[in-house]
């Protein structure tokens, strides 16, 4: 891949991506990020607000400890204000202190922000923005100039906002990165204003895009085929409002599909998947499910005919190989399904050597389709999809058979919390064992009364946690007395499965959930063996 087709990738998911709500960064958990978009390969790191808090400038300190291997941090600011000399600006002066190799500034290229935000006049504005590019490269900076609002500001005053730019490409700015700051542009005008600006300054173009119109990532790309060389986004694309342009659709998108590279190693692309759950973690949001690339659906199929096509030449229904960026395809059981669903859960169950012409083929479709009539889902809920399958192929055996259970929730007075208890009576293997859970709510309870009992015999089930517990009314109409669906996913540490239980009393649903988790746990384990 020539020097020519390197596309640099800016990261400012702990600045911009920061600025989501419902999003915060601890100190530690920026620089957790920070090496980690180092270790994937991107090529800058924004760290944040150099003159905003003093969280941001610790960053800079604290990060200046750690080897990164490729990426280089940049304090992000604004230029100086206007009427101040740029060696007096507090803002200029904390980018200096920041200490860092790069410096990222954005400047007014809309002239309604010039006259009615900053208050001063197109004149100085251009001042502003040349003074603080030339001073930050007088003190060995390399200069990033976001021109912010720029194409709102080019279509109201293209002149201007183009003057903009020269004053930056005056003060030595290494690279002009064009902002649509409101998110409301299309592919179409980003890629002829790119065009433009790139045929008019002999300095590198970039782009930054924000999600308003869900056109980020598009506009993206198209400034890239209009010659831009520096895309700047967040992983995962949250950020305010709509968000930001989502960098791991970027990267997978020109490492994939154009004649372009983005990253330091491109086998590091494998890694994606990981990347973006690595950051939701730490920014404390749930995995987006729908996420193209890497989200669990990205490669779920569903109807009968599609499984099909996949399991002939993989590619027919899907754009890329999932292994590509670090993803599996699944395959979704529904009422959609078809034999081509039931053969691949039988393949991944090590039963290929049943015909999907055979009886047990139909027999299982057919129990399937009796068991959604009744308000199962299997396709959120693939363990129990695989017991069933064990059930009609008569491979079941119950590892345990239930005495009873009871479950009480008692609450003593109005600032007291709730106490949940649960009495257990199993039969394991001819023995009795009798056991209490207490947890934060009834199924808690239950559940840890359940792996009291089993805990003797099983000692694997000591692992089992309940990750996730969902709650679906089926018959609202009936009240307090609808059917309920619940589905519970459950982890080892290692691996995460889903079970479904229906009933109209919500704790024999999450009981017959509880069930199905525990006794596929126990039957991966003989496999195992």
């Amino acid at each position: 891949m020539s020097a020519e087709n390197k596309v640099f990738i800016y990261d400012t998911t702990l600045r911009d991506g920061a600025q989501a709500e419902g999003v915060t960064f601890s100190p530690v958990a920026k620089i957790h990020v920070a090496k980690m978009l180092d270790t994937f390969g991107v090529d800058y790191i924004e760290g944040g607000f150099a003159a905003s808090n003093p969280k941001d400038m610790a960053f800079f300190k604290a990060i200046k400890k750690e080897k990164l291997q490729h990426a280089k941090i940049a304090a992000f600011g604004s230029t100086r204000r206007a009427n101040v000399k740029v060696e007096e600006d507090k803002g200029t002066a904390a980018l200096l202190e920041a200490d860092t190799e790069v410096c990222t500034i954005f400047g007014k290229s809309w002239l309604l922000h010039v006259t009615e935000v900053l208050k001063t006049t197109p004149e100085e504005n251009l001042a502003m923005i040349e003074d603080t590019c030339r001073y930050l490269k007088e003190n060995g900076k390399e200069v990033v100039y976001d021109a912010e609002h720029f194409f709102d500001g080019y279509k109201d005053s293209p002149d201007y906002a183009l003057q903009s730019l020269e004053a930056a490409v005056k003060g030595g700015a290494d690279c002009l990165v064009l902002c649509d700051t409101n998110g409301g542009c299309l592919p179409h005008e980003v890629f002829e204003v790119t065009a433009l600006v790139r045929s008019t300054f002999g300095v590198a173009v970039g782009i930054h895009t924000h999600n308003d119109s869900e056109t980020a990532v598009a506009n993206a790309m198209e400034s890239v085929r209009a010659g831009a060389v520096h895309v700047q986004g967040v992983i995962n694309g949250f950020g305010e409002r709509c968000g930001n342009c989502n960098l791991v659709s970027v990267v997978a998108n020109l490492n994939l599909k154009t004649d372009k590279t983005c990253l330091a190693d491109p086998g590091q692309l494998k890694n994606l998947k990981s990347v973006s759950q690595f950051v939701n973690e730490q920014a404390n949001l749930r995995d987006n499910q729908r996420a193209a690339f890497v989200g669990e659906s990205a490669f779920a199929h569903k109807a009968g005919m599609h499984v099909d096509g996949v399991r002939k030449v993989s590619h027919s229904f899907e754009h890329v190989p999932p292994d590509a960026v670090g993803n599996d395809r699944r395959i979704l059981i529904s009422e959609l399904s078809g034999a081509s669903n039931v053969m691949e859960k039988l393949i991944e169950m090590g039963l290929d050597n049943i015909d999907r012409k055979s009886p047990e083929v139909r027999d299982i479709l057919k129990t399937m389709e009796k068991q959604e009539r009744s308000g199962y889902v299997y396709e959120s809920a693939d363990a129990s999809f695989k017991m069933l399958i064990k059930k009609v192929l008569k491979h079941h055996k119950s590892f345990f058979e239930l005495e009873g259970f009871r479950v009480m929730v008692e609450k003593r007075g109005k600032n007291e919390p709730c106490i949940s208890e649960a009495t257990l009576k199993l039969n394991v293997n001819g023995k009795r064992a009798f056991t209490v859970g207490e947890g934060d709510g009834p199924v808690d309870a239950l559940n840890m009364a359940l792996r009291h009992a089993l805990q003797e015999f099983y000692p694997s089930i000591k692992d089992v946690h309940l990750a996730d517990y969902r709650v679906s009314i089926l018959d609202p109409e009936e009240a307090t007395a609808a059917k309920t669906r619940v589905v519970i996913e459950s982890s080892d540490g290692e691996n995460s499965w889903s079970t479904v239980g229906v009933s109209e009393n919500i704790i024999e649903a999450s009981w017959e959930a509880l069930v199905d988790g525990v006794e596929y746990k126990l039957f991966l384990n003989e496999e195992d063996r």
